[in-house]
């Protein structure tokens, strides 16, 4: 039997509108939309521009270093240093700052650091086969170390001459009144965005992620796009700790602490799937967005916020199921 034109249009359109509600990012996002509802009527402090203000502030330190560890967790890797890379970084930054030079040199200090330290773990896991998680967890006593000793364990809180050029790009709002970090987060998730869905470099990713022996026989080259991948992961840990820096106006050795489980579970609850091949920009933005959202509505409900981590971690349970689940029926 014939198939019209119309009725081919309309296979297509039901065959997207099904691709985007099977996806896990998609459920999240209406778990996010759900939740801001819901806190906006059962609270008056919620829906305020003040805490609008902070959330969205809030998430951006997350979500961006979520995005690079979207990219790990793709190619069936995983980062645990990124915590102790932003601190590492920051302190770099407010160090080199401190001692008087200007922000350019401490920016360009700070992020040779993060792609160093990124390089590092790249070639350890890429060219002498070090497991992921070995390697990453060493890197996260490593940085915190070297952050100590850069900084003789004190806080940092004056910056030089250009101590409020640093300030006003953390803690700034350029334009239309939005806080800076925030436009940082958009620029940066649409570049990964793009990369990932319309460069080579991008389907390499994915490639490796998906079947790495397949990969390497059609010629992808592994072990050096494995290193790029931990370089940005670094990096974006580092571009995280510069606005920080900015933000608070002052460093300490313990910030950061914690925040790899944050990030990977911004990253898993967002849709990457652990087992590598799947992952998306957009999802970690998500991930990182109902993370926050759950964190600032402990207190905004009278909860204590020690319950904080069982809520987080009950979202990474139900991510993994979904994605569990999906693959299940995909397969019958």
């Amino acid at each position: 039997m014939a198939i019209t034109l119309d009725q081919t249009i309309g296979q297509k359109q039901r065959s997207w509108l099904a691709t985007i509600m099977s996806g896990q990012t998609f459920w999240v996002l209406i778990a996010v939309i759900l939740a801001c509802i819901f806190l906006s009527l059962a609270t008056d402090s919620f829906a305020t521009a003040k805490n609008i203000y902070n959330i969205t502030r809030n998430v951006t330190f997350v979500a961006i270093i979520a995005l690079g560890m979207t990219l790990v967790i793709i190619t069936g890797g995983i980062d645990l240093s990124v915590g102790s890379v932003l601190c590492l970084c920051s302190m770099v930054l407010a160090v080199v700052m401190h001692a008087g030079y200007s922000i350019e040199v401490g920016i360009a200090a700070s992020i040779g650091t993060a792609l160093l330290v990124g390089a590092f773990n790249g070639v350890l896991i890429a060219y002498l086969g070090f497991p992921p998680f070995v390697v990453t967890l060493g890197m996260l006593s490593i940085a915190r170390s070297l952050a100590m000793v850069a900084s003789n364990n004190t806080v940092v809180f004056e910056f030089g001459p250009d101590h409020d050029k640093l300030l006003a790009l953390g803690g700034g709002a350029w334009v239309f009144g939005i806080a800076n970090p925030v436009l940082y987060m958009v620029v940066l998730a649409l570049i990964t965005g793009f990369v990932l869905r319309w460069t080579k470099f991008g389907r390499y990713v994915f490639a490796i992620g998906g079947n790495e022996h397949a990969a390497t026989l059609t010629g992808v080259p592994v072990p050096r796009i494995k290193v790029i991948v931990y370089m940005i992961s670094a990096l974006s840990a580092g571009v995280a700790g510069i606005i920080q820096t900015g933000w608070l106006g002052a460093v300490t050795t313990n910030i950061g602490a914690g925040m790899e489980l944050q990030v990977i579970a911004a990253a898993v609850i967002g849709g990457a799937n652990l087992a590598g091949g799947v992952g998306t920009a957009f999802g970690a933005l998500v991930g990182a967005a109902l993370i926050e959202i759950i964190r600032n509505s402990l207190g905004l409900l009278g909860i204590n916020a020690f319950w904080q981590g069982c809520f987080i971690g009950g979202a990474i349970v139900l991510a993994v199921l979904f994605d569990r689940l999906r693959n299940l029926r995909q397969g019958e």
